[in-house]
Order: structure tokens, then sequence, then C-alpha cells
């Protein structure tokens, strides 16, 4: 058997973690530079703002309904998603951490434990440790967990939790499921399926296999298999090291400058850097793009990228910051004004498998000596404590955050302070 857990409404959820008065209250929370909404909590879901809404469209919608915005805050959510996953993995010594408020467990050991109760049991104790509400589905399969989870989530009366354990609720959760709420099936298969009157899961469930297997190829049939109790998908216990990876971001305002620009793009050649390092890997080639405001038709229009070899495999931030930077110096002109940067690397190799050129004339034990201690002290006293200093200082580059909540766990001087009266 697998379980599921998931978050319910996780953004929104961290948020009122420590601002317990938001409880009951509509909250969205925006994307990168206050754009776009990313996350909404029951309310504002029943209000009718939808994922994805510009901001400065619903404005007197949320003055109308006093609806609380928060800028996206991507410390705060990352560390409440490794509390959670660090009391999940309590339940079960094997743990998939799928993505940031989603967990898969294996409870194949747990033949003797009454599912039901121990679904409760993993619920309750993982909203008394972090204040995360979460629900909890299990079955037979991943993608039987995925189904048992959302109608946990879907239906009062299941309280967030749902096991589906014989064959007459395997068959009773198909038919209420929608084919488009089956994992593995996207957008266009939702509308292949519907117009071949596939409509529900149990409907797919039913479907040959030969059929499926030539319309929605091998990954296609596996999903069938796995909704009919066949279970096709062990649990990815160590993710897959990335192949590409690519840091950019929006400027808070537009930028004409190169100084700022130049450093926006050092630091993201060194969050690649911190990437490559963390997975143990060192990056062959990096890219590095600039383009102006495309929604500003008033303004000349530019946008351009360059690609650059590197000499020998690498994950020193030194490096690639300087591969970088002179990339930039390619690319960028003085008469535009800038909206977005971005570096990304590739052809990536593990750390010990770097062929070094024979007459290299960088000490790479060095830098890898340096960069160990910058790394260490990162991680202790919190992210930019240390760093290259062609990162800089002036942070005119970063992020439109306007409606930031405080860093409660991460950063000291936002620690909540508790004044008791005598």
């Amino acid at each position: 058997m697998f379980a599921l857990i998931d978050c319910n409404n996780f953004y929104a959820s961290c948020e009122r973690v420590f601002n317990p008065s938001l409880n009951g209250k509509p909250i969205v929370v925006l994307s990168n530079n206050d754009g776009c909404v990313i996350a909404r909590s029951n309310e504002a879901k029943a209000l009718g703002i939808r994922m994805g809404a510009p901001a400065f469209e619903i404005k007197a919608e949320i003055e109308k309904h006093q609806v609380h915005v928060f800028s996206s805050n991507y410390a705060l959510y990352g560390d409440m998603s490794q509390r959670v996953m660090q009391t999940l993995s309590e339940f079960s010594p094997d743990i998939e951490i799928y993505s940031i408020d989603e967990a898969f467990l294996s409870l194949h050991d747990f033949k003797n434990t009454p599912l039901q109760a121990y679904a409760s049991l993993i619920k309750k104790t993982s909203f008394r440790n972090t204040g995360i509400p979460v629900s909890v589905g299990i079955a037979p399969t991943k993608t039987l967990a995925k189904v048992a989870n959302k109608i946990g989530k879907k239906h009062p009366s299941n309280s967030g939790v749902y096991v589906i354990d014989t064959e007459e609720k395997r068959i009773e959760s198909l038919k209420k499921t929608d084919v488009a709420d089956v994992w593995g099936v996207g957008r266009q298969y939702d509308k292949f399926l519907k117009a071949h009157q596939v409509n529900t899961a149990y409907d797919l469930s039913r479907c040959s296999e030969q059929w499926i297997k030539s319309k929605m190829s091998v990954v296609g049939l596996r999903t069938v298999k796995e909704l009919n109790g066949i279970s096709c998908l062990d649990l990815e216990m160590h993710a897959p090291s990335k192949q590409t990876i690519c840091v950019s971001r929006s400027f808070g305002t537009m930028l004409n400058d190169k100084a700022p620009i130049a450093e926006a793009v050092a630091n993201y050649a060194s969050r690649c850097a911190a990437k490559l390092r963390h997975q143990k890997t060192c990056a062959s080639q990096i890219l590095i793009f600039i383009h102006t405001n495309p929604f500003r038709k008033d303004l000349p229009q530019y946008s351009r990228s360059i690609s650059i070899p590197l000499p020998a495999a690498t994950n020193s931030s030194i490096e690639l910051i300087e591969h970088a930077l002179r990339g930039l110096d390619t690319l960028y002109k003085k008469e535009y004004y800038y909206k977005k940067a971005g570096v990304i690397v590739s052809e990536i190799v593990p750390e010990d498998n770097v062929q070094h050129r024979l007459f290299d004339t960088i000490n790479r034990d060095k830098h890898k000596a340096a960069l160990s201690v910058l790394d260490k002290l990162n991680r202790q006293y919190g992210k930019d404590t240390v760093k290259i200093a062609s990162q800089g200082f002036t942070k005119r580059w970063q992020l439109k955050q306007e409606k930031l909540s405080p860093n409660y766990t991460t950063n000291w001087n936002d620690l909540i302070e508790v004044k008791i009266n005598h």
C-alpha cells in the first residue's frame, strides 16, 4: 500500500501558521514581482478568484472582499516543507518527496496496521508538529493513492482521509473521479479521451490495453494498470540529478544600466553553481539570456542569448560567474531597457567523472576548498551570508515583493516576539 500526503492550500497555510488571525479569511499568494495569483485559500476559491489571475485585474475584488494578499515567500515555504517532510518520515522509512507540498510513503510492511486509523494519526501529527493541514490517501498503487487523496480532500465527511482497501471502494472511487483528475492525464489527453466517451477514471480503467498503448503510449498503459490496482510505479527514494538547471528572474523594475544587470547575472550563475554542488555534479555548458519587456510595445524590443561551451565541466561559482559575465558583455546593448535575465547550465556530468584539460591553469582544489567553506557558512547563517564580490550589494535588480511576510523560521530578525504581561 502507498500513502499520498498532500498539504492543503500549502502557501496560504504557511502564512496562517504564524498569523492565526488569517484563519477563515480569504488569502492569495502572488507570483514573482507580485504578478499573478499562484495560490489561494478555500475562501478565495469560493469568491471565484482564479489561478493565474493578474493581480491588477482583481484589485477591486480584493478590496471588496478584504482578501489578504502576500508576495511569494519561498524561504518560508521551503523551510515549512522540510518540517512537514521530517514529520512524515517518522511514519515510514520509505518516503518519496514528490513536490514541495506532497510526499508518498510506502506502507508495504504495515499489513497488520489499521490503515484508516494510521492515516488519521499522520494527519493529526502533521498538524500538531507544523500547523499545516494535510490530506491523506492510501491505496495499493501510487495513482490510486492520488485518487484517494483527492476524494479525502473533496468530501468533508471523510475528514481529509480516505483509504481504498477493497475492490468495491476502488470501483466506487474511480467512478467519482473525472478523467482529467487522473495523475498523468494532461489537458490534451483529457480532450482526446472525452472525445472517445472516456469521461471518468473508471471508464479509463476499462479501456483495452492495446488501444491505450496505441493512443497514449506505454506511460498511459502504466496509468491504466495502476488504476486497476497493479502497481507499476515504485517510490523514487532519491531524486535523479537534474540534467539542466535554470535560474532566471524578472527584475523588480526595468534596467538600462549594465552594472545591476551584471549583478543579477552573477547571482543567477552562483545559484546554478550551488545547485550543481548540492547534487555533486558539474556543467559543461552555460547559456545566458536577457530580454526587454514584451508587453511594453511603446519601447524598443530586444531578446538575445549566447551559449558558451566550458573548457572543463565545473561547479565553481567563480568560473561560472566569470563565463556568465563574459557572455553578458556580448549580449548587452545600452539603448534598451531590460526586464529579465537568466542563466542555464547544461551537459551535466557527475563531479567525479570530469575530464580535465592537460594544461589547466585553474587551481580547482583551491576553488573546491573555498566554496565548501562558503556553502557551509551560508547553510549555517543564511543564504548569501558569504558570496562572490561580483554578486554585488545594490540589489536594484531584485524582485518586487511589496507584500512579503516575515521569514519566521529562517531569519533571526523575523522571529516572533511574545510579550507577557505580569
